[in-house]
């Protein structure tokens, strides 16, 4: 383990694992201090230039990206031979896709104070370059010492500059279906993988599914945006159409981040007028 890292930090219990590391809680020797520290292993990387590439990029754009609330902060990095550590705040409530998991799905205004948070964070990055380019529940963290919500895990991210950015990644449900088509896109991508979480927030069920990726890609590339009786009979008008400027094929025509922080659902907290009327 590193000689700086064990100097300045007491590695505690495993909180995750992935395919290249682990993460720990941590605590700091001078201050007593919660943080987390992703270990990650070098060596299973492989020698594929976008592994290296992606283990380079995300301390980099951490430290960008640092200061919005609602991005997850970086502390401090340590690099030895073997591996790399990176400090970050300490998210250890359950993710978005562990409550998506046990609840089904959320009210409205539960919904929009998670959400607003994320589109927050996402907004920020697109205003500095970064798009994330692979937002799921997963990577939708929780403080639960200050009530925040944390955008996370930047290994896929991109500086797109005004610019456009090209190559396949993402995750199956929540992708947008030009990256799937081999399109250059924009950082529009993450208005529809922002759009999906929230389409499952409301309705405890993916937009677009199917049995295998293959199906689910399928699904995703016809983008028949739908709203079944039975699932969405209590959700507002205002959610959909919301749902429907984010969840919208024609790029052209899908809102930015910055409008939908301005959106009147986003903005009255998914306190609708119907159910304004009944308090």
């Amino acid at each position: 383990m590193c000689e700086g890292l064990n100097r300045d930090y007491q590695l505690c219990e495993e909180l995750g694992r992935g395919r290249f590391g682990v993460v720990y809680r941590c605590l700091s020797i001078a201050s007593g201090s919660p943080f987390a520290c992703k270990s990650i292993d070098k060596r299973l990387l492989s020698d594929d230039p976008t592994d290296r590439d992606c283990l380079d990029k995300e301390p980099k754009i951490l430290t960008l990206l640092s200061g919005h609330p609602n991005v997850l902060q970086i502390h401090k990095v340590y690099e030895d031979e073997d591996y790399l550590h990176i400090i970050t705040d300490l998210c250890d409530s359950p993710d978005l896709y562990t409550r998506l998991a046990a609840g089904g799905k959320f009210s409205e205004p539960d919904a929009a104070s998670i959400f607003q948070q994320l589109v927050s964070a996402v907004a920020y990055c697109h205003r500095v370059g970064v798009a994330h380019r692979d937002i799921k529940p997963d990577n939708v963290l929780f403080d639960s010492r200050y009530n925040k919500v944390k955008l996370a895990d930047f290994g896929s991210a991109e500086w797109f500059g005004g610019g456009t950015m090209s190559g396949v990644v993402g995750t199956p449900y929540y992708v947008a279906p030009e990256v799937l088509s081999g399109m250059e896109y924009n950082e529009k991508v993450d208005v529809w993988s922002a759009g999906v979480i929230l389409y499952m927030m409301l309705a405890g069920v993916p937009p677009f599914y199917g049995d295998t990726a293959v199906e689910i890609f399928e699904a995703v590339m016809r983008g028949n945006l739908r709203f079944p009786t039975r699932i969405f009979r209590s959700v507002s008008p205002e959610a959909k159409d919301l749902l429907r400027k984010m969840i919208c094929k024609d790029v052209s025509r899908r809102w930015s981040a910055e409008q939908v922080l301005r959106h009147p659902w986003i903005i009255n907290g998914g306190v609708t007028q119907s159910m304004a009327d009944l308090t």
